[in-house]
């Protein structure tokens, strides 16, 4: 039987096994659905297991939109040992733990919160960032001493979750570009026994959970049934935009390209600002581009704006 889709558009849900970069796991999507425009919207180590938020086909367009996204993890850090990588990578089998000062709840609630809100980080050595248009990792393995960077980051929540010696369990929601390992590095220290990440897993990316979720097997296997797209979100579920939708006549002036003005929309939906992304639609619903509104929801058919144009296009998504 043929199938419906010979490809597909959307954005994935997928649960990253531990042991599997995100690049591996990008690789792996394309070979089951034999498509090449697939790609992430976020890293995860290849140590972490949960959430990534794989864009397909046409939503491969608005990666960029997904992803600044705050993100929340669970993640078990193991006090008594340091590890250069911040990770269990990093542990040698001949290292002798060192004793864990025993804190009451309250020390470790005053501890930990010391990184809530706003805090600066160190970007581990052992990480793909670059320095001189190389990654850190590589000098690290090379053992090159940099000047390691610096980045602002904020904590948004960090709740203990259980603490059985040597184990800190916590929940963290953070903002892009938070290293949970150096997380890990800097309460052990503050700890005075030193700890590293045992585990870590992606719970959330903003609006989506990982009880939302497919595995690859399940992926491979609704791709195998063609339900594959079914599971699939459209874009105006994966971002919270208003939207335009355009007469029949101007449909392929969006694919052109073409200055939207008040006689080109046939309806509004949300209540956008001026500035704030928006979609452009045809009238079946299809999601033709995103852009930036030049003026407000409400004020979109003013008779102020004849002959102005009302969209500033940022992406096409034919």
């Amino acid at each position: 039987m043929e199938k419906k889709h010979k490809s597909y558009n959307g954005v994935l849900l997928l649960n990253k096994p531990a042991g599997w970069t995100s690049h591996d796991v990008v690789a792996k999507v394309r070979g089951i659905i034999s498509q090449r425009r697939v790609g992430h919207t976020g890293t995860l180590d290849p140590l972490a297991k949960g959430l990534l938020v794989v864009c397909v086909g046409r939503a491969t367009k608005i990666a960029q939109f997904l992803s600044g996204h705050d993100k929340t993890y669970e993640a078990d850090i193991c006090l008594g040992m340091t590890s250069p990588t911040f990770d269990s990578e990093g542990i040698r089998d001949d290292q002798t733990p060192a004793e864990i000062a025993d804190l009451r709840l309250d020390q470790i609630e005053s501890l930990l919160d010391c990184y809530r809100g706003t805090i600066t980080q160190t970007v581990p050595a052992y990480s793909a960032i670059r320095v001189d248009g190389q990654r850190l990792h590589h000098l690290a393995r090379k053992q090159v001493e940099v000047d390691l960077p610096e980045r602002e980051v904020e904590i948004k929540n960090l709740e203990l979750l259980d603490y059985t010696k040597p184990r800190l369990r916590l929940r963290v929601t953070c903002s892009k570009g938070t290293y949970i390992r150096s997380l890990a590095d800097d309460i052990g220290r503050d700890w005075g026994c030193g700890g590293y990440l045992a585990n870590l897993t992606r719970t959330a990316v903003a609006d989506f959970h990982l009880s939302e979720a497919l595995t690859l097997e399940e992926v491979a296997n609704r791709h195998a049934d063609d339900s594959l797209q079914d599971s699939l979100l459209p874009f105006d579920r994966a971002l919270h935009c208003g939207a335009l939708t355009v007469t029949e006549d101007f449909r392929s002036g969006v694919l052109s390209g073409a200055s939207l003005t008040r006689r080109d929309i046939a309806a509004v939906e949300g209540d956008f600002m001026a500035g704030d992304s928006v979609f452009l639609k045809d009238t079946e619903g299809e999601v033709l581009a995103i852009g930036k509104a030049m003026v407000a929801a409400n004020s979109i058919t003013d008779s102020a704006h004849n002959g102005h144009t009302l969209f500033d296009y940022i992406r096409v998504l034919n």
